[in-house]
């Protein structure tokens, strides 16, 4: 029972109720007691006032019977002659005040007892009459009784509220599981009502928000799937088709082969992108970080991409230079992704710009173009897997829709961003910024 959320609650609101009748046992008692004996102390020295005016006014029996009445009550008579007093017991501070007229009003201890002392001398002789009272009067015993029926009360009281605030806690609680396990067996459409208390609604709003989240997700999954599944059999379909060809001797020569070669090679490219994907996503992919200028890097990639795009690639570079600490291959694979974007969607003969700055968190490589660009909207989700595939599949050339996702997963591992923006010259603007070596001051 303890293991269930109704059970501690239970435990505690009933332990809560017990320990809270102990403590106030605990503090009522010596309170109770002191009022106890106050109330005992005043109503003797009240009567001893009483018993002095009798004693004085009355007859010999009237006399007894009172003596017999205060005895009947639990209080002691002693009469006291010339400082003595017709019982041993009295302390004799209290003999010496009733001899020299004074009343007495204190507490001392008679016979071993403590007990209450109110005296006052009777009037016209050298006598005096002092009582005394118990000071224990059972006040203690009768509080401490009275707390056994308070903790039953109290532990039923707390047992009922413990089950009524579990009630009122786990139910939420019991939806919310039910939810996720509805969405873990698959059910992406459920969703619960927003409810008080507060944390309970806040709950709801959470899971509500992950079932919506989920139902994206898959939807990008989907359609990611779809988008790559397309992409790898529009080269097996050419390799098949002309491997066929090629077997029943319609192709001849190596065109055939030339065309199979290069199916080939695209096909092996979105493998790799999506091993390399897959595995960034998992944290396991090798890097090996070097002190890199940037001017170097830069400028063997604009060497190697101006054979393919034209005179109109051109690279902008610092007269010093700029040193980062990176691993070169993956930032290459990084340019050459970008600049693969280019090549496929800008129109012949605009720029294509490959720059290098120091900036103030790092060193940035630019790559610039002057094809179509982006809209606003499309740079909040310019890294994400297939999103711009989707929406401009049927507008312009477009790739896999991996390569931005990967180019961003790899300036992530090695410490740096990329942003997407607008160029200068009209398209689209990548920034990379990374990290500075330690040897370098921007």
């Amino acid at each position: 029972m303890l293991r269930t959320l109704t059970g501690r609650a239970v435990l505690v609101t009933a332990a809560t109720a017990v320990i809270s009748v102990i403590v106030t046992a605990l503090v009522a008692l010596p309170i109770a007691v002191r009022s106890a004996n106050n109330a005992g102390r005043a109503d003797l020295a009240d009567k001893s006032a009483i018993a002095v005016e009798l004693l004085t006014t009355e007859r010999f029996a009237a006399r007894q019977r009172i003596v017999a009445r205060l005895r009947d009550d639990g209080i002691s008579v002693y009469l006291v002659r010339r400082g003595v007093a017709d019982r041993p017991g009295l302390p004799p501070r209290v003999l010496e005040q009733i001899a020299a007229g004074s009343t007495v009003d204190t507490r001392g201890v008679v016979g071993g007892e403590s007990v209450f002392i109110a005296g006052r001398p009777l009037s016209g002789n050298d006598a005096g009459v002092v009582l005394t009272r118990a000071a224990s009067s059972g006040t203690a015993a009768r509080v401490l009784g009275g707390v056994w029926v308070a903790l039953l009360a109290g532990l039923a009281g707390g047992i009922g509220a413990g089950a009524l605030l579990a009630r009122f806690i786990a139910r939420p609680l019991r939806q919310a599981a039910l939810a996720a396990g509805r969405m873990s067996a698959g059910d992406r459409s459920v969703r619960l009502a927003v409810r008080p208390p507060v944390e309970a609604a806040e709950l709801a709003t959470a899971l509500n928000q992950l079932g919506a989240a989920l139902q994206r997700s898959e939807g990008r999954e989907r359609e990611f799937l779809l988008s790559v599944s397309h992409e790898l059999r529009t080269p097996l379909a050419t390799i098949r088709g002309y491997a066929e060809a090629l077997a029943d001797g319609v192709v001849e020569g190596p065109e055939g082969g030339d065309t199979i070669l290069r199916e080939a090679q695209r096909l092996d490219r979105l493998i790799s992108d999506l091993l390399a994907l897959s595995r960034l996503e998992a944290g396991d992919l090798p890097v090996t970080v070097v002190a890199v200028d940037l001017n170097e890097l830069v400028d063997a990639a604009a060497q190697a991409w101006r054979p393919r795009y034209g005179p109109q690639l051109s690279a902008e570079l610092p007269t010093e230079p700029v040193l980062v600490d990176t691993d070169p291959d993956r930032i290459r694979q990084v340019i050459d992704g970008l600049c693969e974007n280019a090549l496929r969607v800008v129109p012949a003969g605009t720029p294509l710009v490959l720059a290098v700055r120091a900036g103030e968190q790092g060193g940035v490589v630019e790559v610039r173009d002057g094809g179509p660009g982006f809209t606003d909207e499309d740079l909040e989700v310019a890294f994400q897997r297939g999103a711009l595939r989707q929406r401009y599949r049927h507008e312009r050339p477009t790739g896999s829709g991996l390569g931005l996702a990967l180019a961003a997963r790899l300036v992530t591992r090695l410490g740096g961003t990329i942003a997407a923006g607008h160029a200068p010259e009209g398209g689209a603007m990548f920034t990379v910024t990374l990290p500075y070596t330690a040897r370098t001051k921007p």
